[in-house]
């Protein structure tokens, strides 16, 4: 029905229909701040489509020639500088962001006209957006440091500029492929920036759980560190153990994701048995977490630094080497038990680099199934050594709650196994 009704229409009607809600949406948000603020501001709800909409028919007129539409623009922009001026002289703080919504929204009625109808849409969206947001955005450049800024930068440069440049090949006996080896460091950087972005915009508003449950994603080995030291300052065990219980839980949905990056085969193997572990350890986390009086605040953030620190990618990818390395060596060598040792040994430490190199070797070097199991025995293994952390740091009742629970956990971590042989 409805493309029979659109077949009686002039063909340019719809487009002329998108330009004027376009246009409307930018020229409602100006006009609320105009009425809002009280001071003069350039346009509004019909200012805006009128503009929208010359863009959209000099770049008719023009057709494959652009210069009557850049003549436009200039002539626009022309409009807009003489408002910016008045608005200097007038206004005690003068702000650019309607004259510049007035310069897009001219190209956005342009770009409809060419066809760029997705661009045109999201030219919109995100100008709304970034007109709504001020107070949070301009909350955030206060709580951001400018050394973030600069290390963030950095992490840029390494994965847009270089990363694309590296050759993607392997090399030596080993294979090492260094392209495959970047974007692993820039995976694990990127998932642990991510865990930390959002600590940091929720500090002391979600208590200790969510500040577990954020550090689990960044690494549960150094969250349950962080939370048995501050739990020796604080009686309520049941609280404790259970927002490491749930660090823990985070930590195989983490794998998981990884996993899934750099060997999908491997990952659909672990899917139901890690996303099962992931919930059961968040969910008893959060029930025993209920049994302490209150959740109290989430005090100093889990992740102290900046994960995105160069420096700390650069040990993370000469270790991710060298694992990968020692991995190729034990399968080639000792066969399945050799790595299956291998995995019990690297559980007591970071699990990140072994685990990545199995997925670098798994199906090629290293069979899938040894893989998997490899996987499930270093993940169970990490969380015995998180329990031993927890009595040593915490001490008292807390410490022997929270070595109970990942112990428990372990061994539900084993139960994989039954179903990997």
């Amino acid at each position: 029905m409805f493309s029979g009704i659109l077949g009686l229409l002039p063909a340019d009607s719809v487009k002329l229909a998108l330009v004027l809600a376009l246009s409307l949406l930018l020229g409602f948000e100006r006009e609320e701040q105009k009425l809002e603020g009280g001071v003069y501001r350039f346009g509004g709800i019909r200012t805006f489509p009128l503009i929208g909409l010359t863009g959209y028919g000099l770049a008719l007129l023009g057709g494959s020639n652009p210069l009557l539409t850049a003549t436009g623009l200039v002539v626009v922009g022309g409009l807009m500088f003489l408002s910016y001026r008045h608005k200097l002289a007038t206004a005690a703080t003068p702000g650019v962001t309607t004259e510049i919504s007035g310069l897009t929204i001219y190209v956005v009625g342009a770009l409809v006209a060419q066809g760029y109808i997705w661009v045109s849409c999201a030219l919109v969206i995100i100008s709304l957006l970034l007109l709504e947001l001020k107070s949070g955005l301009e909350s955030l450049t206060r709580r951001i440091p400018a050394a973030e800024i600069t290390t963030l930068a950095k992490f840029l440069l390494l994965a847009v500029v270089i990363l694309p440049i590296v050759p993607d090949q392997a090399f030596t006996a080993f294979q090492l492929n260094p392209f495959r080896l970047l974007v692993a460091v820039v995976a694990v950087s990127g998932v642990s920036y991510g865990s930390y972005v959002i600590e940091r915009l929720s500090r002391n508003r979600g208590g200790v759980l969510l500040s577990a449950v954020l550090g689990g994603a960044y690494s549960s080995t150094v969250t349950t560190v962080v939370l048995a030291r501050r739990a020796r300052q604080d009686t309520r065990a049941e609280l404790y153990a259970g927002s490491m219980l749930a660090a823990s839980g985070v930590m195989y949905a983490r794998l998981l994701v990884l996993l899934a990056f750099f060997n999908l085969s491997l990952a659909t193997m672990l899917v139901a048995p890690f996303l099962a572990l992931a919930a059961l350890a968040i969910v008893a986390g959060w029930w025993w977490t209920r049994r302490a009086e209150g959740t109290g605040p989430g005090g100093d953030p889990v992740m102290q630094r900046n994960p995105l620190q160069i420096e700390a990618a650069v040990v993370f990818g000469v270790l991710f080497v060298a694992i990968l390395v020692v991995t190729e060596i034990v399968v080639r060598r000792l066969g399945a038990g050799g790595t299956y040792a291998l995995a019990a040994v690297m559980g007591v430490s970071d699990v990140d680099p072994f685990i990545l190199s199995l997925a670098q070797t798994a199906g090629r070097v290293t069979p899938l199934d040894v893989a998997a199991a490899s996987v499930v025995i270093a993940a169970a293994s990490n969380n015995v050594l998180k329990g031993v952390y927890a009595l040593g740091f915490a001490k008292g009742r807390t410490g022997r709650l929270a070595l109970a629970a990942l112990l428990g956990l372990a061994v539900a971590g084993l139960t994989p196994l039954l179903f990997l042989f």
